[in-house]
C-alpha cells in the first residue's frame, strides 16, 4: 500500500501526525510557506531573480509554491527531474547539469516542446553541436548556458578564453541561443563561519567577474549569469555579479545547513520544516531506545540527524543499521511508542528515499504531496 493510500484516511482528523506510520517523512507547512516567502523577499529586495534549485525537494507541489511567491522558474540538476516537474505543471526550467547522450538529447527536446521556457548547460563544443543538430532537426530553438567550473573540475569550462569559444559558437548556431553563464559555487555552501564562508566566496566570484567581462568585452555579455546557494545567498546579493540565486535548501533548512552561521549574525533566517518522525520500538537499556529509522530513513553524508522532539535535544542518535536507530540520553527514560521527530542530516538525498510528503499542520496531517521526481536521476 502507497503511503497516500495508507495515510489519506487521517487526513484532516485532529492531532493524525501521531497517527502516522513510522519512518515518515513530514513537512511543517506553516514553516515552509514562511521560508518559501522569506528567500522570495530577500530576492526581490536584493535586485535578484529567483531561481530555486528543485533537487532539494523534487515536488511539483512546492515548485508552484516557489512561482507563487515569485520565483521566475526552478532548477533540476536532471533531465528526468525537470521531466517529473514538468509532468506536474511546471513551466519555466533549467537544467544544472550537461545534457549529452542521444538519447538524453532527444527526450530534452521533446521536454523543449512541452513547456513555456526550458534552458540547458552545456561546457563543451561537442554537446552544442549535438544539440544544434537536435534543435535543426525538430525546428525549434533552445537556451543554453555556459556553465563555468569554479574550481572543483566536475562540470564546466576551466577558463576565460574557453567560456568565451563556447559562448560564441552557441551564439552563432541557428536554432540556439546564448542565455548566459552559470557558476555553481557548492564547495563553499557548508562553511560553517561566515567570515571564512564570505572569504571563500569573493575569491571565486572575483574569478567569475573576470568572466563575464571577458564576455562582455567581445560582445557576448550574458543576459542571466545564475548560481548561488542557500548558503552564500546574502554574500552572492552583495558581491553583486549573479543576477539570478539558485538556492534550494532553504525550503527545508537541514542540519548542514542550520551548523552555519548564514547572515554573519548567528540568526537564523530559515526554520527547520523538514523533518523524519520515529517511533521507539524498543527500551529495554537504561537512558537508551531503539527507533524505526536507519540508514534507508535518512541520509549518512551529513553527519547526524537531529532530535527536534520526543526526546532530550541533547540525546545521541547513532545509527544501528538499515532499519534502526539508537538514541541515548542520560537521565531519561524512554518507552515503547514514544514518538520522536529528528531534524535530517541533509535534506536532498533523504528527501529521495520516501514517496510523499506528510504536510501537517498543528500536529495534525493537511495533505500528502507526493516526491514528484524521486528516483529520477536520468
Amino acid at each position: 500500500m502507497s503511503d497516500i493510500d495508507l495515510h489519506k484516511p487521517l487526513i484532516g482528523r485532529q492531532g493524525s501526525r501521531l497517527a502516522l506510520n513510522t519512518p515518515v517523512l513530514v513537512v511543517d507547512r506553516d514553516v515552509l510557506q514562511r521560508n518559501i516567502e522569506a528567500m522570495a523577499r530577500f530576492a526581490r529586495e536584493s535586485g535578484m531573480a529567483l531561481r530555486p534549485h528543485a533537487k532539494t525537494h523534487k515536488s511539483a507541489d512546492i515548485a508552484r509554491l516557489q512561482m507563487e511567491a515569485g520565483a521566475a522558474g526552478v532548477c533540476c540538476a536532471k533531465l528526468g527531474e525537470a521531466e517529473a516537474l514538468a509532468e506536474g505543471g511546471v513551466q519555466n526550467i533549467l537544467i544544472t547539469s550537461p545534457v549529452v547522450t542521444p538519447q538524453a538529447v532527444e527526450r530534452l527536446i521533446a521536454l523543449n516542446a512541452k513547456i513555456n521556457r526550458l534552458q540547458v548547460v552545456a561546457d563543451n563544443s561537442a554537446n552544442v553541436d549535438a544539440l544544434a543538430a537536435a534543435t535543426r532537426a525538430a525546428g525549434t530553438t533552445l537556451d543554453v548556458l555556459v556553465d563555468i567550473d569554479p574550481g572543483i573540475r566536475r562540470t564546466g569550462v576551466s577558463s576565460p578564453e574557453a567560456a568565451l569559444a563556447l559562448a560564441r559558437q552557441i551564439a552563432k548556431t541557428e536554432m540556439l541561443r546564448f542565455a548566459g553563464v552559470q557558476y555553481y559555487c557548492g564547495a563553499q555552501q557548508h562553511i560553517e563561519s561566515y567570515a571564512d564562508r564570505r572569504a571563500a566566496i569573493a575569491d571565486r566570484t572575483e574569478y567569475l567577474r573576470g568572466v563575464v567581462e571577458t564576455l562582455s568585452n567581445a560582445g557576448y555579455a550574458p543576459e542571466v549569469v545564475s548560481g548561488g546557494g542557500t548558503g552564500t545567498h546574502r554574500i552572492d546579493a552583495e558581491l553583486g555579479v549573479l543576477t539570478e540565486l539558485q538556492a534550494g535548501s532553504y525550503v527545508f533548512m537541514d542540519k548542514q545547513y542550520n551548523d552555519c552561521d548564514l547572515d554573519g549574525g548567528s540568526g537564523k533566517p530559515f526554520e527547520t520544516s523538514l523533518v523524519v518522525d520515529a517511533h521507539v520500538i524498543s527500551a529495554n537499556s537504561t537512558s537508551m531506545a531503539t527507533i524505526d529509522a536507519g540508514f534507508k530513513a535518512l541520509s549518512t553524508d551529513g553527519g547526524l540527524p537531529v532530535v527536534m522532539d520526543g526526546a532530550p535535544p541533547s540525546a545521541m542518535f547513532v545509527f544501528m543499521g538499515d532499519e534502526h536507530g539508537a538514541l541515548i540520553a542520560p537521565d531519561h527514560t524512554f518507552r515503547i511508542g514514544d514518538h520522536v521527530s529528528l531534524a535530517v542530516p541533509h535534506c536532498d538525498p533523504t528527501v529521495n528515499l520516501y514517496d510523499a510528503y506528510h504536510v501537517v499542520r498543528d500536529g495534525t496531517l493537511i495533505d500528502i504531496w507526493p516526491v514528484s521526481a524521486r528516483g529520477r536521476s536520468r
